[in-house]
């Protein structure tokens, strides 16, 4: 696998790491419960694939993946994502083909150009420690805008998945009963979520498919979050 150059290492690179391994980062973005966050990111922009994406040592892992059949892991140097971290920001690339930013490496805009991707939006995932253990990611194959609106919308969903994270882990650091009120959760979540992904379906079938996503469908979207990082907030029973 080919070396990160320092160019993408954000300063706390090496506590970055070992936050990932403390929170068991990768074992857990495993569940299926991911796959519907990524489902339903890919739902509200109307965009075919989103990701979440892992920024390991050298490699970028892909562990929930909607749109991407097959693409489970990259290089880091290859990875768009790396440009985020290193930034420690939200990053948007409206057209790959024309973006000139020195922040995209030549192996990702390569790569980027052999699978025709052409539009990228990355919000940043943090553990509890604040440390960036990837991205929330949308993709599209064509040029598109992308308003102030949906990156507010981006960053809350990528808010949820990292307090998501933080839950889990909390809840299994606590034997006997921990792994059972992750259960609970874990299941009303998921209950939630596609409940969510339902309405986003019928209100694009109602008013029509709009790009950039229209400011009132994307208000219905975030009082539905608020309600899932309330019951994130509920102390266990």
């Amino acid at each position: 696998m080919p070396a990160t150059p320092p160019s993408l290492l954000p300063a706390d690179e090496p506590e970055r790491l070992q936050s990932i391994r403390a929170y068991d980062v990768l074992p857990t973005l495993a569940e299926p419960l991911f796959d519907e966050f990524v489902a339903l990111t890919a739902q509200v922009f109307s965009l075919p694939i989103s990701l979440i994406a892992l920024v390991e040592e050298d490699d970028v892992y892909y562990p929930a993946n909607h749109g991407m059949p097959g693409n489970d892991q990259q290089p880091r140097v290859e990875a768009l994502c790396s440009s985020a971290i290193q930034q420690a920001r939200a990053v948007v690339y409206h057209d790959l083909v024309l973006e000139s930013s020195a922040t995209i490496t030549p192996e990702a805009a390569r790569a980027a150009q052999d699978n025709e991707l052409r539009f990228y939006a990355g919000a940043p995932l943090r553990l509890p420690d604040q440390r960036l253990l990837g991205t929330l990611c949308i993709i599209d194959r064509q040029p598109r805008t992308f308003s102030a609106d949906e990156q507010q919308v981006l960053d809350h969903l990528a808010a949820v998945v990292s307090q998501t994270i933080a839950v889990r882990h909390a809840c299994l650091a606590q034997p006997p009963g921990g792994a059972g009120e992750w259960e609970r959760l874990r299941t009303q979540l998921q209950e939630e979520l596609r409940e969510l992904t339902a309405l986003v379906r019928y209100l694009f079938t109602r008013h029509g498919v709009q790009i950039p996503v229209p400011a009132d469908l994307l208000t219905q979207v975030e009082r539905r979050l608020f309600d899932l990082q309330r019951l994130l907030n509920e102390p266990p029973r």
